[in-house]
């Protein structure tokens, strides 16, 4: 590894020790001064984004893409009220998640502790900088981040705020780091560092989240990719079908949890399909469709890719399937494992669906776009993790913690006879 990462992987190493220790005032008093400092800081922070911006543009990067990447004093100030936000939450450390007296009088406590180095990789918005860090240091963590080139301007004037600010307060400025380089070889050295970092999250689309899944020898928690399906029931409402689906689909396309696929019964498909197919093309929204939607109005004929697709467009896969078993089947086939929904007036069917979808959220009667930690209920969230190790679902503080077990005694001896107190 080059002697610059292994610098500040050391120096998050240091400072994961002493920040685990330090209960939640300090902690918040240092989330509290970063807001200030970024507000304050706004006008370089800005300055430095307009370098990744004219890069970007110089480059034929999509308008939609520079959007995503452009900041301004109310973009900063924004981000500023999320780090506000999060230091209000609960801190998850120190909480005992059981603990019991055993029959030998041991005193047992399982406690959630800090995960230690978090390692995020992530494409696009340098908002997502500021996010990962406060989350990581309120349940803390130390984090590297590893964000894209094309906001490497914005990412290092962000980081460095932060380090500022860290340093007047009790909270070691070390648990901030940027992964120093622009290329490839930084992020491998990022996947590589096991003993070093011990958990890696890559927040962006597929192809980053199966390189690092494949590539990374430090273990990973998987987030984001979103193949959605909404299915509509024989005994669905066909009026709240709809709106549930347009909701799903076109509310916020470019969201993981954005609906991909529609799925609906035959017995209803008469009465659903046609308001459906209106419904969407006034949303703008291009049907890729079956040969048995297509009977319905015009379509695109759907691909095994598209079924397979995420595709954060107004974009949408469509079947019709003969039962709720076989919608299922599809979920299993093509789905992702994030969310996926059933609407139904049926109590036996919605209970059916919910315990054969094997997906980290699952939908009566709602819109898939209530996936998320905010929505929820527990606040900001790191991502959406769509795997079952650790974390399933929305990633608020409480899974960016770990657990070990606390048992006092008195002296307690094990012994083959059974328990001894000795003395």
């Amino acid at each position: 590894m080059s002697t610059e990462f292994l610098k500040v992987a050391h120096a998050a190493r240091e400072a994961a020790a002493e920040l685990a220790p330090l209960p939640r005032a300090p902690k918040d008093r240092a989330l509290r001064a970063v807001a200030d400092a970024l507000v304050a800081h706004a006008a370089p922070i800005v300055e430095a984004n307009a370098k990744d911006v004219e890069q970007a543009r110089s480059q034929g990067t999509a308008e939609a893409m520079i959007d995503r990447l452009r900041l301004d004093e109310a973009r900063v100030a924004a981000i500023a009220e999320a780090v506000r936000q999060v230091a209000d939450l609960p801190d998850p450390v120190g909480e005992v998640v059981r603990g019991a007296t055993l029959p030998n009088g041991l005193e047992l406590r399982q406690l959630r502790v800090p995960l230690g180095v978090i390692g995020i990789i992530y494409e696009g918005r340098p908002n997502v900088t500021v996010d990962a860090a406060a989350l990581c240091l309120k349940s803390g963590n130390a984090v590297l981040l590893r964000g894209s080139s094309s906001a490497h301007s914005s990412n290092a004037a962000l980081v460095r705020v932060m380090q500022e600010a860290l340093a007047g307060t009790e909270v070691p400025a070390g648990a901030v780091q940027l992964v120093p380089g622009l290329t490839r070889d930084s992020v491998k050295e990022l996947m590589r560092a096991r003993g070093l970092v011990d958990v890696l999250i890559p927040r962006g689309g597929a192809s980053l989240i199966n390189s690092v899944v494949e590539e990374s020898t430090v273990p990973v928690i998987e987030t984001g990719v979103g193949n959605c399906a909404v299915y509509v029931d024989a005994d669905a409402d066909v009026d709240l079908a709809v709106q549930i689906l347009v909701n799903a689909k076109a509310q916020r396309p470019s969201v993981c949890n954005a609906a991909e696929t529609f799925l609906v019964h035959a017995d209803v498909a008469d009465a659903f399909v046609p308001r459906a197919l209106r419904a969407l093309a006034e949303a703008g929204v291009t049907v890729h469709g079956d040969t048995k939607i297509a009977a319905y109005g015009e379509v695109v004929p759907v691909t095994e890719d598209d079924f397979r697709a995420e595709y954060l467009s107004l974009d949408i896969a469509a079947a019709v399937v003969g039962s709720l078993e076989e919608a299922v089947a599809h979920i299993r086939r093509y789905g992702s494992g994030h969310t996926d929904a059933i609407v139904t007036r049926s109590q036996r069917a919605a209970r059916r669906f919910v315990a054969l979808v094997d997906s980290a959220a699952v939908a009566v009667n709602a819109s898939t776009r209530f996936t998320d930690g905010g929505e929820f209920g527990f606040g900001a969230e790191i991502g959406i993790s769509t795997q079952k190790l650790h974390a399933r679902g929305p990633m608020g503080l409480p899974e960016l913690t770990s657990t070990k077990w606390i048992y006092t005694g008195e002296g307690h001896l094990r012994t083959s006879e059974g328990t001894v107190v000795a003395g």
